[in-house]
């Protein structure tokens, strides 16, 4: 898909002009996330700001410079900047640097097939210790383009190699049209392989 574009034309149905609510709620539960952040397919960066503080560090990537450009239009929240580029060749000094990676968007929309890649390639931002927060929709409106459902299986499948589950949970608020449509999970990068994941909440 040409994501360039969309934000050039202006046709970007996915942007809900806000950040997620479950992220917001997550937030005013957990406290804010600490150290360096990075969320990849960042759009016009409502989660970045919602994340962004003064102390922590927040870097929003996505491949259309479009998006870039909208993002960095909006007042900064915090110490958030913004970069143009691919995940999945991330550049050297990006690389087992995070301490959180946000998902939000970004899985749901590449090619399913690419989502082996992508696992490996969060996995590879984040340092030892790090964690990757995400909101995947398990059933999308539609299935025929983006944004693509997964089923558990197929989270587990992906993730499990690299990734050990610290917990999940069905979001109590989330945009119309999504109810009962997404699952939260949180994820650590394994040191070694280990045993079953948790059970559902």
């Amino acid at each position: 898909m040409d994501w360039q574009a969309h934000y050039e034309t202006g046709d970007t149905p996915w942007d809900e002009g806000a950040p997620h609510p479950a992220l917001l709620d997550f937030i005013a539960a957990s406290g804010p996330f600490h150290g360096r952040i990075l969320v990849p397919g960042c759009g016009r960066g409502h989660d970045v700001r919602a994340i962004s503080t003064q102390s922590n560090a927040v870097i929003g990537l996505d491949l259309a410079h479009g998006a870039i450009a909208h993002a960095e239009s909006f007042p900064k929240s915090g110490c958030e900047r913004y970069m143009a580029g691919d995940l999945f060749n991330l550049p050297a000094e990006l690389r087992s640097s995070f301490d959180w990676v946000v998902e939000h968007t970004c899985f749901c929309a590449i090619d399913p097939a690419m989502r082996p890649v992508y696992a490996a390639s969060v996995a590879d931002a984040l340092r030892p210790g790090g964690h990757l927060f995400a909101i995947f929709y398990l059933d999308p409106a539609a299935d025929h383009q983006p944004p693509y459902g997964v089923a558990l299986a197929e989270l587990d499948r992906l993730f499990s190699p690299h990734f050990e589950l610290i917990r999940q949970w069905t979001p109590a608020r989330t945009f119309e049209g999504r109810e009962s449509r997404e699952l939260i999970r949180i994820l650590r990068p394994k040191p070694v392989a280990t045993g079953r994941w948790p059970m559902q909440e």
